[in-house]
């Protein structure tokens, strides 16, 4: 309810159980269960908000003017769906918590969400619904008041990987160019060289010319830096390095600098602590938003773990190779725990794309128009637009130019 009505219309509410002092209140009221009690504005209930636990439930899509729906309530509501308990389904990440096959990472597949299976990921339904249930609130009643949305676009970057050659050490200098060379790579032996002579800059050291960007366009920006030890899937450059330290210190001086906790740190809570101590320690002030390596995420356990280790916001609600909404929303909101039944204290910014997403387009014109349309669902109902950038993938060498990619979308699509 305070998402709907709060966090995306503006709008100031109270409870009440009590029949007598609802009959008694003169304002707007609306009652939300099975039955109305006067002339009042009503919504149908969906058994879904009065239930405990999880159970598996049988989801049929509707059309509500254009926009998908599901939990129809019948002819008497004023809303022929239960906009609060789809909602919530939505947000919760209900779906996640049903029987499902993860990934070799232990994702969710976006191809198991409804959203997907029923062609709406692209569209931020929470927020259409909200405002098409503020339409039908003025029509009842005119003088209603609420707070005007605001759009806003937060550039997400990820840093796994800060340089490609460079500041990694003898030993992980030495094996990469051995392997380069033994697998006839050359021009990445030859790229390696000059990097190494100092005849070249490192192709992933594009932060100077990103911060420029950024405050050239009046742009919010967080890098999310991995400041872990080396493993398997964490390869960024060691920890101990002075000129690791000295960039993300550079960086924070422009810019917010948050953690993008490891692939180790997953399920190991002590592991993520010292994590976010460490890298505290670098930038002298505290570390709050998180993202998790390859965007996983374990309902609930992971935004347990985060909480445990004092995170308060975090920017992992998203697919790495699906545009669009996962928890159904363009706008941030409190992670609720279901099994708990409490609201942890942990905001959730759900990010609209993924640079990776792209990689299967043939050309930068199928990218543009993909990311305009995003834009578009977000802008028709002023959310924010959050996007998720890597500095591997702007410093690449792909078939694209990401930089200009990237430029392209942070001056057209800020405000």
């Amino acid at each position: 309810m305070k998402q709907v009505f709060t966090k995306i219309l503006g709008i100031d509410i109270g409870f009440t159980t009590k029949v007598e002092d609802f009959i008694k209140h003169t304002d707007e009221k609306i009652t939300y269960t099975k039955q109305p009690l006067q002339n009042e504005f009503f919504i149908r209930s969906n058994e879904l908000l009065f239930e405990q636990g999880i159970n598996d439930i049988q989801i049929q899509i509707n059309d509500w003017e254009g926009t998908p729906c599901f939990f129809p309530t019948g002819e008497r509501s004023a809303v022929p769906f239960d906009i609060f308990a789809a909602s919530f389904y939505l947000l919760s990440r209900y779906e996640e918590y049903l029987p499902h096959v993860k990934d070799m990472h232990g994702r969710f597949s976006p191809k198991d969400s409804i959203a997907y299976q029923n062609d709406f990921l692209h569209r931020p339904v929470v927020d259409i619904w909200a405002l098409k249930l503020l339409e039908l609130l003025k029509e009842k009643f005119p003088d209603l008041e609420c707070k005007k949305r605001m759009y806003s676009y937060v550039s997400v970057l990820d840093v796994t990987t800060s340089h490609s050659y460079a500041h990694r050490g003898l030993f992980r200098g030495f094996a990469g160019f051995i392997l380069d060379l033994g697998t006839f790579k050359l021009k990445r032996v030859w790229e390696r060289i000059m990097v190494g002579i100092n005849r070249r800059k490192d192709p992933y050291d594009n932060f100077a010319q990103l911060i420029q960007w950024h405050q050239n366009y009046g742009i919010e920006s967080i890098f999310f830096f991995q400041f872990a030890d080396y493993s398997k899937y964490d390869k960024n450059v060691s920890t101990n390095s002075n000129r690791f330290k000295s960039l993300i210190k550079y960086i924070a001086d422009y810019s917010k600098v948050a953690l993008g906790a490891s692939y180790s740190s997953f399920r190991d809570i002590e592991l993520l602590k010292k994590e976010k101590n460490n890298l505290e320690s670098v930038i002298n002030r505290p570390v709050n938003y998180s993202r998790m390596r390859y965007n996983r995420v374990d309902v609930p356990e992971s935004y347990r773990n985060l909480i445990t280790a004092e995170f308060t916001n975090d920017f992992t609600m998203g697919y790495t190779h699906a545009i669009g909404f996962r928890a159904g929303t363009c706008t941030s909101f409190q992670f609720y725990d279901i099994p708990l039944e409490v609201q942890q204290p942990i905001k959730i910014h759900p990010y609209a794309l993924h640079d990776y997403s792209f990689l299967a387009c043939k050309s930068e014109v199928q990218i543009s128009e993909k990311i305009k349309g995003i834009y578009s669902e977000i802008k028709n109902v002023e959310g924010s637009f959050v996007t998720v950038f890597s500095n591997e993938l702007l410093g690449g060498d792909e078939k694209f130019d990401w930089k200009i990619i990237y430029k392209n979308l942070i001056t057209t699509y800020n405000v």
